[in-house]
């Protein structure tokens, strides 16, 4: 049965144990400015790329809908162009049953 208090023989700060003219607190400190500094990098590089993958892709869309533009005139010159074709070939059928 655990009554008393014992005494811990670890010491609670292990300051002791850090190179001369560093504090833990010190170094905590520089392990995250290092971390947010490659974080940073990482975060800047992703949208240095992310930019340029826009960039590409606007100019793909831009592309594409001339292309589409084009297509549509394309396909109302070709309807254009059958409706005279019918209209001329019931005329013929017309004159022909005459």
């Amino acid at each position: 049965m655990l009554t008393g208090w014992q005494h811990c023989t670890y010491p609670f700060c292990m300051d002791q144990m850090q190179p001369a003219g560093t504090s833990r607190s010190a170094s905590a400190r520089d392990r995250v400015e290092g971390a947010l500094s490659r974080l940073e990098a990482m975060v800047d590089e992703r949208l240095r790329s992310e930019a340029a993958r826009s960039d590409d892709l606007a100019k793909r869309l831009s592309k594409l809908e001339r292309q589409h533009d084009e297509l549509k005139k394309v396909a109302m010159e070709v309807e254009g162009r059958l409706e005279r074709a019918m209209e001329y070939i019931r005329s013929l059928l017309a004159a022909d049953q005459n």
